[in-house]
């Protein structure tokens, strides 16, 4: 089922959405990967504050390729989700709500989904030039000096992903497999 959603993610519709929809994303993401990720765990290791706010906001686990002249962003395309699991769980229990990448997840991620009632999405890898096309506006709000890595605030319209992982802990990679299995 095709559905509309609004960023920051309300619990309601973080609720609302089930494994194998197909979701267009308009408002407020975050961008984190692996370099930004250990930042902010060492960062609540020593009580410091997140350079964000995790309630009820996306993080997209992606780095932009340059943007074109004229565009706000590079290719926008996913990284691999799996990459930031050691980091997850801690940041839905801080209140984050919804995770982009590709790849499947552990099974401390989804517990931690359905404890906070969160979702995980996927959006397309090898599609970074299209996705980037949702993307009207990208400002860098924390961690300059890692690049690509650092954090940036995106303002996306209809940005295209499926959700993989929902809050009740249905999961899309094993239910669509399931179909294919011969007995």
């Amino acid at each position: 089922m095709d559905k509309h959603i609004k960023s920051p993610l309300t619990d309601e519709d973080a609720k609302s959405l089930k494994a194998g929809d197909y979701v267009y994303i308009t408002g407020t993401i975050y961008t984190a990967r692996d370099a930004a990720h250990l930042r902010m765990y060492e960062a609540l290791d020593r009580n410091e504050s997140l350079p964000i706010e995790m309630a009820h906001n996306i993080i997209y686990y992606m780095g932009p390729s340059p943007a074109r002249e004229g565009r706000p962003i590079g290719s926008a395309g996913p990284t691999t989700a799996s990459r930031m699991d050691k980091y997850t769980p801690r940041l839905l229990d801080l209140g984050l709500k919804g995770m982009i990448g590709k790849g499947k997840r552990s099974e401390a991620v989804r517990e931690a989904i359905v404890r906070n009632k969160a979702v995980y999405f996927a959006a397309v890898g090898g599609a970074g030039a299209l996705l980037s096309k949702s993307i009207i506006a990208s400002e860098v709000v924390a961690y300059d000096d890692l690049g690509t890595e650092a954090i940036r605030r995106l303002e996306v319209e209809n940005f295209p992903v499926i959700v993989v992982i929902d809050a009740a802990g249905n999961n899309l990679y094993e239910t669509a497999a399931g179909k294919y299995k011969q007995d």
